[in-house]
């Protein structure tokens, strides 16, 4: 399986050479690959923020598409820079849980530890990983040379806590991994855990100190402009919304915080009362 297509997500920005530097890497390496940016607007260091848009836009790519992703606080330490070969698509980056999310969606089947220098620049910079190492080892990787060839594999990666739902009794805890633009709120539940905790078209959910009975619709019009509801969004998690506002700047949400699921109804908060009778 190898590939013709290249995908970058970075927190670089675009008022900077890095993102064209990349670029200029791979078509050194194979001229002919197609580079897609993703985004290039990750908040600086923010490796959960990263790892969202990675594993949300990456399904819908072709079948072999090779993913860089880059957003790295830790370039130049001991962290591992890794090559996943998964079911449909390859992943590389940092071993720092960037590329977890994503690569787990799409089934990993081996992991590789990029440490071939043949396949990386001649000089490796501390500070800039992915122009001398991520850039060379997917330009060579979308010219055929099998993963095996870049390094050892290994048979343990770095898993961000962010992926992870506690169940205790009759709640589900979990957490924000990302607001979007329109200011939805997106958890890391999905459509399974969600199933267990509907009671008649309604979840009891508790946002910090706030806590509400939504109604769990498949389209935001279901409800009237201005109201709250739960609906699994486009990419398959819960998404927290009010139809045409802004529901995390409501209700001073940002992403980490914590969001509890309750089995049952277990009582309602004025602010539900006063504002969403």
């Amino acid at each position: 399986m190898s590939s013709q297509i290249i995908t970058l997500t970075t927190d670089f920005g675009l008022a900077d050479p890095y993102v064209a530097e990349m670029k200029a890497v791979i078509l050194r390496i194979n001229p002919n690959v197609t580079i897609v940016d993703i985004t290039h607007q990750i908040e600086k260091f923010n490796i959960k923020m990263g790892a969202f848009i990675l594993a949300s836009a990456a399904p819908f790519f072709p079948e072999g598409t090779i993913h860089i992703a880059v957003v790295d606080p830790g370039v130049g330490t001991e962290r591992k820079p890794i090559l996943i070969e998964a079911e449909s698509a390859f992943f590389i980056g940092p071993d720092n849980g960037l590329l977890t999310l994503a690569a787990k969606k799409q089934g990993i089947k081996h992991v590789y530890e990029i440490s071939n220098p043949k396949f990386m620049l001649p000089k490796i910079s501390t500070t800039f990983h992915g122009r001398d190492v991520f850039a060379p080892a997917a330009a060579y990787l979308s010219m055929g040379v099998p993963p095996s060839e870049f390094g050892l594999e290994l048979h343990e990666i770095s898993t961000p806590t962010f992926a992870g739902i506690i169940e205790s009794g009759e709640t589900l805890v979990g957490e924000v991994i990302h607001i979007d633009d329109f200011g939805n709120i997106i958890t890391n539940f999905t459509d399974k855990e969600l199933n267990k905790f509907i009671a008649n078209g309604k979840i009891h959910v508790k946002l910090g100190e706030t806590e509400l009975s939504l109604n769990v619709r498949k389209t935001y019009a279901e409800v009237e402009p201005l109201k709250p509801l739960a609906i699994i969004g486009s990419h398959d998690f819960l998404e927290i919304s009010i139809n045409r506002a802004n529901a995390a700047k409501f209700f001073n949400v940002k992403v980490g915080d914590k969001v509890t699921l309750y089995r049952f109804l277990q009582g309602s908060s004025t602010y539900r009362h006063r504002l969403f009778p």
